[in-house]
């Protein structure tokens, strides 16, 4: 058996404010799967975030440690965590964070730069992932040429052309109208299908709900942690009414 994607021990994560120490994070253990779709939620201040960031290699733990596909990477150097997430992690913003005078294309190729693909194997990486998301025929469009839909598509075919270990989505509807926000969850479902390791971060109940396990933080520590069995009702247009 594979070892965990993802496991924390005891991580916690306080801050200097002034006079005032904040514990954003106060213990958190978990342990995520290759292969999970999990989502973090909670309510402002609860530590979702914080450990998103941890998770995502953005930021470290004040205490505990933090196993990335079998790596301690809890005490990185900042350099060395940039390297982990440009190879292992796959993110996708609330606000896209697109190049506003870039093709799809190019947008979706840029995390290949880094990984020092040649020019014509960032192109044919781009293209496979834009395929992949519905918009190959977008390829050659900027930001502005394109619906909130189409911009979050890209985004997630920029966090897929890396083949990363995780997919973390930060609020990943945040900015788009109802219809679209269960278009763009519809394609989470289809990449977690493929294989995909999928983490989410939302306030949203009905986001939450496309999930297969919820993680609730409260107070910087886990709430609940258990398996989605809204699912059934939510794929099934006749359970559904």
């Amino acid at each position: 058996m594979l070892p965990p994607v993802i496991e924390t021990h005891d991580i916690a994560k306080e801050y200097q404010m002034g006079t005032e120490r904040i514990h954003a994070l106060r213990s958190v253990t978990i342990t995520i799967q290759r292969g999970e779709y999990v989502a973090f939620m909670g309510p402002s201040g609860s530590g979702k975030s914080t450990l998103m960031n941890i998770v995502g290699c953005l930021d470290t733990p004040s205490r505990g440690n933090y196993i990335l596909n079998g790596k301690d990477v809890s005490r990185m150097s900042d350099n060395q965590l940039a390297e982990v997430r440009n190879k292992e992690i796959g993110f996708v913003f609330q606000t896209f964070n697109l190049l506003p005078r870039a093709t799809s294309l190019d947008n979706v190729a840029l995390p290949l730069i880094y990984a020092g693909y040649s020019k014509s194997q960032r192109e044919e990486k781009a293209m496979d992932a834009l395929q992949s998301v519905g918009l190959a025929d977008r390829a050659k469009h900027r930001p502005n040429e394109l619906s909130g839909g189409q911009r979050q598509r890209v985004a997630i075919a920029r966090a897929l052309v890396n083949d990363p270990s995780i997919i973390l989505a930060d609020e990943p509807t945040g900015n788009l109208d109802s219809k679209t926000s269960y278009e763009i969850m519809e394609l989470f479902e289809a990449l977690y299908v493929k294989g995909n390791t999928i983490i989410m971060v939302t306030h949203e109940e009905d986001i939450a709900r496309y999930a297969h396990r919820i993680v609730r933080l409260r107070d910087g520590l886990v709430e609940s942690d258990m398996a989605n069995n809204d699912l059934a009702t939510l794929h099934n247009p006749v359970l559904n009414g």
